[in-house]
């Protein structure tokens, strides 16, 4: 696989974590890895966005590229409208993904919201362009009650659109899981449709970049370069 898509469920999940723990194991595989952000939202001219927080957690060898910057924490086609902006196409998502492509081992393009989330006037979403890149999607999903029912309405929508699933990832394991936490990592894959390949602890982020390198073998599968093999349970 040299492009993947980190999409979710929705937002404020731990897609940013996710896509720097991949990055950062793809990294010290001997790959080179780039970071796609097709459109950031929410943060200003100047502002460290999605991207500067996957290179300082991952480490500065991956290399960054975000196609538009729209400052209402929207998504990206009312935010584009509202800023009276032009904003992204999945037509130029799939450029951006292929030039980077051409020059580095693995691509990770970082959605914004859920699959769905329109990109622009037309309705087109990030799934558009993972289907135009043939690209499998990795999903980032909750772990906590509500959690089952929208990462199935993702798996279905990816199986009928023809694309991959690579496989879910929790964005954010809590150091004391509930009853819901302890029932639904085991449900998970059954609904996704997908193997569950990793659980990202709460406050990975807050991380020091040595210290997120050095954890992240921990949180990932063997599919994703890590040695995680399960979350322990009390």
């Amino acid at each position: 696989m040299s492009v993947i898509v980190v999409s979710g469920t929705g937002t404020e999940i731990g897609k940013t974590v996710t896509t720097a723990a991949v990055a950062a194991l793809a990294l010290a595989a001997g790959r080179s890895v780039a970071v796609l952000k097709p459109a950031q939202t929410g943060v200003g001219p100047g502002e460290p966005g999605d991207v500067a927080e996957v290179q300082r957690l991952a480490g500065g060898r991956v290399t960054g590229a975000e196609l538009a910057r729209f400052p209402e924490p929207l998504a990206p086609a009312t935010a584009a409208r509202r800023a009276g902006l032009t904003p992204v196409t999945a037509a130029d998502v799939v450029e951006a993904a292929r030039k980077l492509d051409a020059s580095h081992d693995l691509v990770l393009v970082e959605g914004a919201g859920g699959l769905l989330v329109h990109l622009d006037e037309s309705g087109a979403s990030l799934a558009d362009a993972a289907r135009e890149l043939a690209a499998p999607v990795l999903v980032v999903t909750t772990p906590g009650l509500g959690t089952l029912n929208v990462t199935q309405l993702t798996g279905e929508a990816l199986r009928a659109r023809g694309i991959d699933c690579l496989g879910v990832v929790i964005g954010s394991w809590p150091a004391e899981p509930g009853l819901a936490e302890r029932c639904n990592v085991a449900e998970l894959p059954g609904v996704a449709g997908a193997p569950l390949l990793g659980a990202v602890p709460e406050g990975a982020g807050g991380l020091s970049g040595e210290e997120f390198r050095a954890a992240v073998p921990q949180w990932l599968g063997p599919e994703l370069g890590g040695a995680w093999g399960g979350v322990s349970l009390p």
